[in-house]
């Protein structure tokens, strides 16, 4: 498996190897001995699976606050997306800065999304379905967003705001200097699931 860190360091595309015959293919897509030994330690404690029916569909941008806080790990199992990170860590070099990858099914690339980072991405082909591993539970109440068009951001997204589809929720999110954000920039450390309550 190759991991590839993006224009902000701690965001970062892994790409397994796929190991092909007549058949079909073989894929590991996730070991945690490799994401270590590229300084990710993460114990993820759940896994999501998302159908998007329609080409556009917007969800994010998403993240939950400590002390729920979640790294994720994405993939496509079946479509594209355009995938985005936005950083909301408070004395970043790169606050309020994204990043962005596209993935999909046919190339089988995942990318790691720190806690501190808010998600989201845009379907780019109809009946997309995407898995992701998150390092702490759901908790509604710690649930927060930032506007996924926030101007602010300069995000590019591939398709027109206009053709996107999008629930309620995602349509009324704050813009981003509208959050106080909780998280704290730390630079030069692995990446964790920070926000993981022990009990």
């Amino acid at each position: 498996m190759r991991v590839q860190a993006l224009g902000i360091a701690d965001v970062k595309v892994l790409v397994p190897v796929r190991h092909g015959d007549r058949r079909g293919f073989f894929s590991e897509v996730y070991n945690r001995r490799t994401l270590e030994a590229a300084g990710v330690a993460v114990d993820f404690v759940q896994d999501n699976h998302s159908l998007s029916a329609e080409r556009g569909t917007v969800r994010g941008l998403h993240f939950q606050v400590p002390p729920f806080a979640q790294t994720k790990l994405v993939r496509v199992v079946r479509g594209s997306v355009f995938d985005v990170a936005v950083d909301v860590r408070r004395g970043s070099p790169t606050f309020g800065r994204h990043v962005s990858v596209i993935l999909s099914a046919a190339e089988g690339n995942q990318v790691l999304v720190p806690a501190g980072f808010a998600h989201g991405l845009m379907t780019l082909e109809a009946d997309t379905e995407v898995l992701y591993k998150v390092s702490d539970y759901y908790a509604p109440d710690h649930d927060r967003g930032i506007l996924w068009n926030d101007p602010v951001l300069g995000i590019d997204w591939p398709i027109a705001p206009a053709e996107a589809v999008l629930s309620e929720k995602d349509r009324t999110q704050p813009c981003l200097t509208e959050f106080d954000t909780p998280f704290e920039y730390r630079s030069a450390r692995p990446i964790s699931g920070e926000g993981r309550q022990r009990t």
